[in-house]
């Protein structure tokens, strides 16, 4: 869990130093990271393991759909748009910077109070919950 907090805040970095370098694309990208990394870290803590990032959206949506407000919710979504967006399409970037970067840091705040507010009883909660959904027939 440490090592995708850890993950997180490198690619927030990145994104601060490809903002400030005019690299919007790769600024884009780091920013969805450092999300897709405090997301992961907070799976983590519930026994999550999953390389396939729609899988791992889709999992932080419905586990958090009670407990999160809906904007921070559908903000993983849109950051991984985006990205693909900048980085796979050479029209024209018309994605707010400024305003990506601090939606990216005002996420990641929400998403480590969410962890630190995730004690044992949550945590088995939701393990429970998760059990559910891959016991289902």
């Amino acid at each position: 869990m440490k090592a995708y907090q850890e993950k997180s805040r490198n690619a927030l970095r990145s994104m601060d130093v490809n903002a400030r370098e005019g690299i919007t694309e790769w600024a884009i990208s780091a920013g969805y990271y450092a999300k897709y990394f405090a997301v992961y870290a907070l799976l983590s803590k519930i026994g999550v393991r999953c390389e396939i990032h729609d899988c791992t959206i889709a999992l932080f949506e419905h586990l958090f759909q009670h407990r999160l407000p809906p904007e921070t919710l559908s903000e993983l979504r849109k950051s991984k748009s985006d990205r693909i967006e900048t980085q796979y399409y050479t029209r024209k970037i018309t994605i707010d910077l400024d305003q990506s970067m601090k939606d990216t840091k005002t996420f990641i705040l929400e998403i480590e109070k969410t962890l630190d507010r995730l004690n044992k009883e949550k945590t088995i909660q939701l393990s429970n919950e998760l059990k559910k959904l891959t016991t289902k027939t």
